[in-house]
Parts: structure tokens; sequence; C-alpha cells
């Protein structure tokens, strides 16, 4: 559920020292100058922790009593929450998105919600709190998300004589419009992962009315029923016509140099698609035409949680609400999606025809529950899953879908 998540950042503290005595905060880790020391952990890469830093220094510079640290931990952030957690030694704030693997260590934070009165919940996109929280509980404020939606080249259209996507497309327009560029501009008219990760990839089904699993996570009947074959047949037959290709990435280098004319994918693109100087638009996914609802996507969504084991939860949660304000969300805005409705309307997001799409494909997402928050070992079968999916879109293989689901389903 991860990937290719923007702006994400860990704090690591200094050496403490432990006051004790009159006046002292007893058990509170304190600096030098009697403030209350919180470590806060996120995945920011290199390039983003000088802006992150900034906003953690606004925030000491607020507060007497409390000082924040912050150390950026990239690439190897799931590797050390782990071993901190495994130790005993878990940053008091961290970004998170695997609940299902975290949860025992994080603080439920219902109660810190509560306090701070209703207006304050319903500020955020209510799809955002599903992803942000576990068999009714929540454990982390949303931060920033991307959804998906289909980008396409508008050079390409024009050069083929047809419109432009709207949301209003089906799957059936989007194969009309990428056969006819591909027979008039000579390069393919759609791309998607010959290897797709599994947790992105069940947003097709929930548009076709499927899923992996049901609540109860039995993968028969549901991972391979009728409708879910439908879906890999679609992608399929489109590479078989060879006006689809399948990537080995995430199409984005394809669609950039211009050998494809539409993809899917996060809002991760739009910074490099602007620095290319790209031509291109933004769209809802198509939907399917005998589905009786939308398009649905799948959310890649960052929150930020305090440690259940932390001695200094209070602190925590006050360094929790400025991360969460509508100040900060706006200052994060290009290294995240805003999460607040306040920012949103004030920022004008939705009059931007490169991010409104996000937003119209969140709200229409809502209500669905992937299968790694419903399947204890879902890791594993992640893995499993995505190299059958590539027995079915490997073009060197492109074995039949149905067999290849009905093997996959008996796990």
């Amino acid at each position: 559920m991860k990937k290719k998540l923007v702006g994400m950042l860990i704090l690591a503290m200094t050496a403490t020292t432990i006051l004790g005595g009159c006046g002292s905060k007893e058990g509170k880790e304190e600096t030098s100058d009697g403030k209350v020391k919180i470590r806060f952990a996120s995945w920011d890469t290199a390039e983003d922790v000088e802006r992150q830093q900034k906003l953690v220094d606004q925030f000491n510079a607020e507060h007497d009593d409390i000082e924040v640290t912050l150390e950026a931990y990239g690439s190897d952030f799931d590797t050390k929450i782990s071993a901190g957690m495994g130790s005993g030694d878990t940053p008091d704030v961290m970004y998170m998105w695997n609940y299902p693997a975290y949860a025992d260590g994080l603080e439920p934070l219902d109660s810190y919600i509560e306090k701070e009165g209703e207006d304050y919940k319903s500020n955020f996109y209510d799809t955002l709190w599903n992803y942000n929280s576990l068999d009714d509980t929540t454990y982390g404020i949303p931060v920033g998300f991307t959804t998906h939606a289909l980008f396409y080249n508008k050079d390409l259209f024009a050069e083929a004589g047809i419109e432009e996507p709207t949301n209003d497309w089906t799957w059936d327009d989007l194969q009309k419009a990428a056969k006819t560029i591909y027979e008039k501009c000579g390069v393919k008219g759609f791309s998607f992962q010959m290897k797709p990760d599994p947790y992105d990839f069940e947003m097709y089904l929930w548009s076709n009315g499927a899923a992996y699993t049901d609540e109860d996570g039995n993968l028969e009947k549901n991972l391979n029923s009728k409708k879910s074959k439908e879906v890999f047949e679609m992608f399929q037959e489109m590479e078989k016509e060879e006006y689809a290709v399948a990537t080995e990435k995430t199409g984005t280098d394809e669609f950039r140099a211009g050998n494809t004319a539409m993809y899917v994918y996060g809002s991760w693109a739009i910074n490099s698609l602007e620095e290319d100087g790209m031509n291109y638009g933004v769209v809802n996914i198509p939907s399917f035409a005998d589905a009786d609802h939308p398009s649905v996507s799948i959310l890649s969504s960052s929150g930020i949680s305090i440690s259940k084991d932390s001695k200094h939860k209070e602190e925590a949660w006050e360094f929790v609400k400025f991360w969460t304000s509508e100040e900060m969300n706006k200052e994060r805005i290009g290294l995240e999606l805003p999460v607040l409705n306040s920012v949103v309307e004030s920022e004008k997001i939705m009059e931007q025809p490169q991010y409104a799409p996000f937003y119209t494909m969140l709200e229409q997402s809502d209500g669905y529950t992937p299968a790694s928050f419903i399947i204890d070992e879902w890791s594993e079968l992640s893995e499993s899953l995505s190299l059958s999916f590539e027995q079915v879109f490997n073009p060197s293989v492109l074995e039949k879908p149905s067999d290849v689901l009905d093997e996959a389903a008996q796990q």
C-alpha cells in the first residue's frame, strides 16, 4: 500500500537527559533547557528533508515546552520502524501507512480526535479515515494521499484527430481511442503494468463489481468470479490486439517519451510531467459500461501516528495537531495532495484540472476495503498474486486469465 507516497520523514532524537527533582516532569525526557523531546519519524526523500525541517523548526519556535527532532529514514523506513517497535525504541510520532502490520505498536487516536470536536474530524475527506483505521479504531491522522486517474497525451489525440477523454468515459471508449491512436500515430494507445501491484489492481475489480476477497478473507468465488475474470480478460485482450502494452515499470517513462497515449497512475507523475513541459490532461478512470456505479480507485494514503509506548503522548498529540493543521496542509502542497476540505476550497484545488480528478476519484471510492486490510498474511499473498498476474500479462506467456485466477483462488 505504501508505494510511491510523496513527502514523508523521520525524526530521531539527540542525546537526552532524564531530569528529576523539584520542578521536573517525572518520567519525561527533556533537553537541557527543560523542553520535552519528541521524536518524529518519516520516509521523506533527501530533497524534501530541508523543506520539512523548516516546518518542524516552526513548531519548535512556537512551543516553549516541546522540542521535536527529525531524521529522514528514506527507503529504510519500514526496517527501522519495525526494529524500533521490536526493541522498544519507537519514535514518539511517525508517518504511517501499513496499519495492519503496525497497529499493535500504535496509540489508538479516537479519544484524542473526540476531544478536538466534530469540526476537526469532519474537515478531513471521509474516505481517508477508512485507510487510517483498522477494526473500527483510528491509528493515524491523514496528512497526504493520492488516488489514481487517467493521464493522456493531448498532442497524440490531436494528431489522431479524435476527441480527448472525459470524466464520463467507459473502458469501451478508451479501447476505441487507443486503437485509433495506434493505427494513425504508430504508438501504443494505452499502457499498464505487466506485473501490477495487487494492492493497486484491485480497484479495477471494484469498478466492475468484484473484489479479491469477501469480508471473511475468502478468495474463492471472489478473485476468480466472472466479474473479476472480465477485468483481466479485457486488459489481456488490449495487449493481444497490440494497441496496448504491458510495461515493466509504472508506464510513466513510456508516457513521458510519447510512446503511449494513455495510462492510469497516481498524482506522483504530475511534477515530472510539468518539468517536461508535456501537453497532458487528467480525467477520471473509465468506468465499466455494465457497472451500476462509477469507477473506483485505490488510495495510497499517508497518516501520522503516535507510538503506543511513547512517554510523551500529550506532547506528541500537540505536534500531530500542528502537522495536520490547515497551515501545514497548505505548506506541503506539492509534496502531498491536501486532505482538508477547507484547504481544497481555499486554494481552489478543484479548479486545477491536473488535480481535480484525484479528488473526484476519492469521493467515488468511499466504502471499499482493500484486501490488505482483511487478509492477515497479505504480504505473502501479494507476492504470489503478483506472479500470477504476470502470467496473464507477460507478452511471452499470456496464460488464460480464467485458469490463472482459478488456481490463484485456491491459496
